[in-house]
């Protein structure tokens, strides 16, 4: 089982003026992946708040954190720059193809910052903060987070089998 952990990051949200659409949106395609959703927070968009956040998580066991929203060009977009400070290896892999993917729906694609990496054993990928980009997003790299989350626990002994 994948245990997931859910991080939107939206000062308006956090403070109650906006209903977070996608972290909802994140629950719902766990769900239908079989994940279990562990943990499901609001932020705001501090930079020390996201690192908290994205570190208390990963220490409690998370497999997978999918934060969503702050990885654009706005004055307060802190995710990317609060994953890159908490993460020991970085997995960019997830952020390159979500980009290069949306690029063929999008020009907007390029906007993202967004960024992926590991701490300890939790997998952490920054998705986009509207629920329709959530979606399309995760539908790129849900084949690839399954095998993602067994090499980080271990529990694949030949890649080349899978």
């Amino acid at each position: 089982m994948i245990s997931v952990a859910i991080v939107t990051v939206s000062d308006r949200s956090s403070r109650g003026e906006r209903e977070d659409l996608s972290g909802p949106e994140i629950r719902s395609w766990a769900s239908a992946q079989g994940f279990e959703v562990c943990d499901e927070i609001i932020v705001p968009d501090d930079l020390l708040e996201i690192q908290h956040c994205l570190i208390r998580l990963a220490d409690k066991g998370a497999n997978l954190i999918l934060t969503t929203g702050g990885t654009g060009f706005a004055p307060r977009d802190n995710t990317p720059e609060a994953t890159r400070a908490v993460i020991e290896k970085e997995a960019p892999g997830f952020a390159e193809a979500m980009r290069a993917r949306s690029l063929a729906i999008t020009p907007h694609a390029m906007l993202s910052r967004a960024v992926s990496g590991i701490r300890g054993k939790s997998l952490i990928i920054n998705l986009p903060g509207s629920p329709k980009a959530v979606r399309e997003n995760l539908g790129f790299i849900e084949k690839a987070i399954p095998h993602a989350v067994d090499l980080l626990k271990s529990q694949v002994t030949d890649c080349g089998t899978v």
